[in-house]
């Protein structure tokens, strides 16, 4: 990449792609990007540091909405399977 700085020519690295840890939990995924909120929120992120960390916080929103999702359908499927009528043929029949 070139930058021109009033008559200078200036050459500038392209940015290394980051590459991020995948979380070991939902709840650190989720503190990890609180945290990043928070940062970004307080304005004490520096600027160059923003694009990255807006890329790490979409990929950790990414993650929470997954495993989010994952439990919904676990959930669904024991309801399925748990969520028939319990009364028993002569019980209520006094």
């Amino acid at each position: 990449m070139y930058l021109f700085c009033d008559t200078v020519l200036i050459m500038t690295k392209p940015a290394k792609p980051v590459k991020f840890s995948r979380p070991e939990s939902f709840e650190m995924a989720l503190t990890e990007l609180e945290n990043i909120v928070v940062e970004m929120e307080a304005g004490k992120m520096p600027p160059e540091a923003s694009p990255s960390a807006h890329k790490r916080g979409a990929e950790l929103l990414q993650y929470c909405q997954s495993k989010l999702q994952d439990a919904q359908q676990q959930v669904r499927l024991l309801e399925a399977d748990t969520l028939k009528n319990f009364s028993s043929p002569g019980i209520d029949d006094h």
